[in-house]
């Protein structure tokens, strides 16, 4: 994801909000009418409530983490891995692996430390592409949950939208004596699904779309380091490792693209 474009899905959210008020306010309609705590506290609390039942805490945690990571934190691009191998390519010819490995001390990314680690652990260059496979495959099951939450949520919302509606309504219902008060009670009613329907479609969607283009780009960005890893063992030469990387960043540019898009 490109630095910038976090905040630009804020400002999306923001338009499609001014949208929606424009189109209820240009045929007439008081937006006054969308403060409704009662058709808020349905929609959002029980959309809260029923994620509290369907997923662990640690899934939700994880949800709302990648979500405030979407604003607040850049991944490194994918184009500063290659040079980064290149360069531990060059010290292990010069200076041996354990020059790379005093390389790797200050590193944050927890999964290269653990790539870096198991290549240096002397176990066949087979079981350690398994084992990192399998780190992984559990890092992308792990981020594929956290958008399946967040979809979760928009199946949620709108019913209880509805759910909020027919409470509303039923409010109506006891009062049926006074015209123009029945009219609008059932607008009021109506609030509800308008709130289930829009935070669905302009949050929670859109986030899981979000979250699964990052999770696409974290799953190449991982593949890279075995490769890396795996190529610096057996000693192949910094040119060669060039060669052998490249292609990774014709498919980041174009999942960038896809997900800037």
């Amino acid at each position: 994801m490109r630095h910038g474009s976090g905040w630009l899905g804020i400002a999306g959210l923001g338009l499609g909000i001014v949208i929606v008020g424009w189109a209820h306010g240009s045929m007439g309609g008081d937006l006054g009418i969308f403060v409704q705590p009662e058709a808020a506290a349905v929609v959002f609390g029980g959309t809260a409530a029923a994620l509290l039942v369907s997923f662990p805490a640690g899934a939700l945690r994880g949800a709302l983490a990648g979500v405030l990571a979407l604003v607040t934190r850049r991944p490194a691009p994918l184009e500063s891995l290659v040079p980064t191998f290149i360069d531990y390519a060059r010290k292990a010819r010069r200076h041996g692996f354990v020059a790379v490995e005093r390389e790797i001390e200050g590193e944050r990314d927890g999964f290269l430390v653990r790539a870096m680690t198991l290549s240096l652990s002397g176990l066949p260059t087979q079981v350690i592409r398994e084992a990192l496979d399998i780190d992984a495959r559990v890092y992308s099951e792990r981020e594929e949950e956290h958008a399946q939450v967040l979809e979760a949520a928009a199946g949620f919302a709108p019913t209880l939208g509805i759910v909020g509606a027919v409470l509303g309504l039923m409010r109506v219902m006891q009062h049926f004596s006074s015209s123009q008060a029945m009219g609008s009670g059932i607008a009021a009613a109506f609030v509800a699904t308008v709130f289930g329907v829009g935070v669905a479609n302009l949050l929670f969607l859109p986030l899981a779309t979000r979250l699964r283009g990052r999770a696409r780009m974290e799953a190449l960005r991982r593949e890279l380091m075995i490769d890396g890893v795996l190529a610096l063992r057996d000693g192949t030469s910094p040119g060669v490792l060039e060669e052998r990387l490249a292609g990774y960043l014709t498919l980041t540019r174009t999942a960038q693209a896809a997900e800037v898009a």
